[in-house]
């Protein structure tokens, strides 16, 4: 008897991802292809499909098309992109579209980012659930049949264009020159740097490019191209310090993601990031006329974040973690910029999506427009000392959870609900967050506090509660 398709170990809330030749294989990607036709009605349509440097991309994006057109999409294929690449795709072409990466996963993942035309995200709430269903009847059916006038492929490249409309946004002509080492991880990093603040496409900036690993290779043969592990940003840190560089950008593997490194070598928050964007946007914003412009951040987010864009004249809104809910808040809002602990960095200028390219851009335009080095500027914007973000794996999550409420559920402390825990003192000196993961047995902790000491005594208490 054979076993029916489940399509649950890789269907995600946000996207697919599974490992290669078990969880994601061609016979499922040519499903998928089919499904998001489907679903999406796009019969007719055009459908865009791109992907990373990973070794099974090239194949699953042949898949993906003989699925789509088997079902009437006419299937424009992008070939080699970034995340970033894909969404600016769909905003300015206005068509749905996916690109095969598993972002900083190990090699032997692969997936699927989807977006609706406009660069509007596909979650498990807005379609990516039906795509999974319909999907897995094709498989369980063992047929795609093809409808009456089956689609055409066709090929496209957009890396000029996406590169051209980057530059358009950011003017990086009149800054002083900028020595910038960038680790690409071996991932699609290495393509989009050069097209967008190189000379292999558009004329060159007052910019000195220190390249790290910009040969694509899905094997990454350096190192995780993941930036959010401390481990992984130490080949960029001692670079900097070795070239004399005036600051050191990292991308994840499908290059949505950057996180940033000063000259001394030391990492710049995402949320110091996050604050120092903002304000050019919503100076950017009010000299076009917007009154007060709005800011998206996530709850992890530093406490600096919302005061500096209040005392700049925007209003912050905060929102729960995750893509989904910043990108649908940016749209009801009509918010000017986002931004999220993880170094995801929304615009409204890029059709709400994020891309770490343009957040990088500002952060070399605010450096280069003053002469400051960037351990000084940043400094504004990191005024409170962080725990960063701190993992316990648990086999009782809940009960950690009650151990830390039952202690700090007390007067003098405001408890707020909105994605786990967040604990506020009332005299504004500490605050911190738990918060559990979605996929996996972790409990998430989060401080941040006025003075060092105060954030080490909150940090090792709550760790204390929650590991007993």
């Amino acid at each position: 008897m054979t076993t029916a398709f489940d399509l649950s170990a890789s269907f995600k809330a946000y996207d697919v991802r599974g490992v290669v030749g078990e969880t994601i294989t061609p016979e499922i990607v040519k499903a998928v292809g089919a499904a998001f036709v489907d679903v999406l009605g796009l019969a007719g349509e055009t459908v865009l499909v791109g992907g990373d440097m990973r070794q099974s991309s090239p194949e699953f994006i042949k898949d993906f098309a003989s699925g789509a057109t088997a079902r009437g999409a006419y299937v424009l294929l992008l070939d080699l992109i970034s995340t970033d690449e894909l969404y600016y795709a769909c905003g300015s072409l206005n068509a749905a579209g996916v690109t095969f990466t598993a972002s900083h996963n190990p090699a032997q993942y692969n997936g699927i980012k989807m977006a609706k035309a406009g660069a509007i995200p596909i979650s498990s709430e807005t379609g990516l659930k039906e795509i999974q269903e319909a999907a897995e009847r094709y498989l369980n059916d063992g047929v795609i049949n093809s409808v009456e006038t089956p689609g055409q492929i066709s090929v496209r490249d957009v890396l000029g264009d996406y590169s051209a409309y980057l530059r358009g946004l950011v003017d990086l002509r009149g800054i002083r020159p900028l020595k910038v080492v960038v680790d690409a991880g071996n991932g699609m990093a290495g393509l989009t740097t050069p097209a967008v603040l190189g000379n292999s496409i558009l004329p060159g900036l007052p910019l000195d490019i220190i390249p790290l690993y910009f040969e694509l290779d899905g094997s990454f043969p350096n190192h995780p191209a993941n930036p959010l592990e401390p481990e992984n940003l130490r080949d960029l840190q001692a670079a900097v310090v070795e070239h004399g560089a005036d600051l050191g950008l990292a991308f994840d593997g499908d290059a949505d993601r950057c996180f940033v490194i000063d000259e001394l070598g030391a990492p710049v928050s995402p949320s110091a990031i996050t604050a120092l964007v903002a304000r050019r946007e919503i100076a950017r914003a009010k000299a076009a006329g917007e009154e007060v412009p709005v800011i998206i951040h996530n709850l992890i987010t530093s406490r600096a974040v919302p005061e500096l864009v209040q005392a700049s004249g925007g209003r912050a809104v905060r929102t729960r973690v995750g893509h989904s809910f910043i990108k649908a808040l940016m749209a009801s809002e009509g918010a000017v910029f986002g931004g999220e602990h993880s170094a995801h960095y929304y615009f409204r200028d890029f059709y709400n999506a994020d891309t770490g390219m343009l957040a990088a851009m500002h952060v070399l335009a605010a450096l280069g427009e003053q002469e400051l080095p960037l351990s000084d500027l940043a400094r504004e914007y990191e005024p409170y000392f962080s725990s960063g973000e701190i993992n316990s794996k648990l086999d009782d999550v809940q009960a950690a959870v009650d151990r830390v409420r039952n202690e700090y559920d007390r007067p003098g402390v405001t408890v707020d609900e909105m994605d786990g825990l967040t604990f506020t003192s009332d005299d504004g000196q500490w605050w911190f967050n738990l918060r559990a993961s979605n996929t996996e047995p972790f409990l998430r902790l989060n401080a941040e506090a006025e003075d060092l000491s105060t954030m080490e005594m909150v940090r090792d208490r709550v760790l204390e509660l929650v590991r007993k």
